[in-house]
């Protein structure tokens, strides 16, 4: 599948301090039936953003037009419970590109990375700084140069955050590991034929 290019992004933040949000949470199980990766932002965090009547809930962040932007600010431990790929699905679908936090769930970081959505891991203490600025001012801007692998705080500071060097590739050329392939099956076309020729020869 083919995104965007993740190369420097420039955005207001949303926040959501809340630790421990599972996957269900993120994507409810009961929107889990399609397959294709379209359409599962209408339904990003449902239960905490709309009622039994399906009206918008006020009090949550999603619903608050005083936030928006490209980047989530999420709780600590984001992304638990079930190995979900929806979860990353919904988020990118909704239109983020990048969730910070200080501790994700495994399994939710590899599946984000998988779908062209950047999961950076900050300090706890850089965590609780970006919170206070958001909740300051909601629209100043974070900035996240993704081959510098530095994240630019609204106060100026850089922070410097791990990606593997295959994903940071896969983001910043704006394919999925699929893409990555076919991107190079005409080189894994010629190695097979390579490889059958030596077969042939020692037969």
């Amino acid at each position: 599948m083919a995104y965007d290019k993740f190369t420097v992004l420039t955005s207001s933040a949303v926040p959501l301090p809340i630790e421990n949000v599972d996957t269900d949470q993120i994507i409810p199980a009961r929107f889990l039936k399609a397959t294709k990766r379209e359409g599962f932002g209408d339904n990003l965090f449902r239960d905490w953003r709309y009622n039994s009547d399906n009206t918008p809930k006020a009090d949550f962040v999603l619903n608050n037009p005083t936030y928006s932007g490209k980047i989530l600010v999420a709780g600590r431990n984001f992304g638990s419970g079930s190995s979900r790929e929806h979860a990353a699905w919904a988020i990118y679908d909704y239109g983020f590109r990048c969730v910070i936090s200080s501790f994700f769930a495994d399994i939710f970081k590899g599946n984000s990375l998988k779908n062209s959505l950047l999961p950076i891991v900050v300090p706890a203490g850089v965590h609780a700084d970006l919170f206070a600025m958001v909740a300051k001012d909601p629209g100043v801007k974070v900035k996240v140069d993704l081959a510098a692998q530095k994240l630019i705080l609204p106060d100026g500071r850089a922070v410097e955050f791990p990606v593997d060097e295959f994903s940071k590739h896969c983001l910043l050329d704006g394919i999925d590991e699929l893409g990555y392939i076919l991107k190079n099956e005409g080189a894994i076309a010629a190695f097979e034929a390579r490889r059958e020729g030596s077969i042939n020869t020692l037969q």
